[in-house]
């Protein structure tokens, strides 16, 4: 941590940020806290609109499943051990080096869409057009099918939010592990890690 301090890789302890690394840091986690939200509370509405038809022990299986899945894949494993401790370090980094496109787009870049390494873009697009693609065929199932898969979704979502809410707070509190902000190879502060 001393040498990447004094290469200056890492902010030292004492130094302050700007108004505009506190302003992008307080939209970028807001911009991701709406996100998360948002999407949960939409499929949450889809789930209790498929609760007024008709279950069969099938439904209700698939949904047992799919939630138990969800939990662990979408949320332990996505949201708890990927997303929320590299997007928590990517936004304590934009803390200290905000630009005016950083603040601009403070969420999309805490979310690793640009000023990333190519595989963080690669893997946060792919994922996205796996998403875009998941929501169309959902889409089209009939309910309660719908609800039986995105009460899944809801419960990844939910703990997306407080796995994030989690990292943030370990990041910005200086405790927990090294996570990498995964910058772009040659980019300002290349080497930077924060701790989560």
């Amino acid at each position: 941590m001393v040498d990447q301090v004094a290469q200056g890789n890492v902010p030292p302890p004492a130094s302050k940020p700007i108004i505009l690394g506190i302003v992008a840091a307080v939209w970028g986690a807001g911009g991701v806290f709406a996100l998360l939200l948002f999407a949960g509370a939409r499929l949450s509405a889809v789930v209790a609109a498929g609760l007024d038809f008709p279950w069969q022990t099938i439904h209700i299986v698939a949904a047992a499943a799919n939630a138990v899945f969800m939990a662990w894949s979408e949320g332990h494993r996505g949201f708890g051990q990927r997303f929320s401790p590299r997007s928590a370090a990517r936004l304590q980094w934009l803390l200290y080096h905000p630009s005016p496109t950083r603040a601009l787009f403070a969420p999309l870049f805490v979310m690793g869409y640009f000023h990333a390494t190519r595989r963080l873009r690669v893997v946060v697009y792919s994922l996205t057009v796996g998403i875009l693609a998941a929501i169309a065929i959902v889409h089209a199932l009939p309910q309660p099918w719908r609800a039986a898969l995105d009460i899944g979704v809801v419960i990844g979502l939910a703990w997306g939010a407080a796995s994030f809410a989690w990292s943030l707070r370990q990041t910005l509190a200086g405790r927990g592990e090294e996570v990498s902000p995964e910058l772009p190879a040659g980019g300002e502060n290349e080497s930077s890690r924060r701790t989560c």
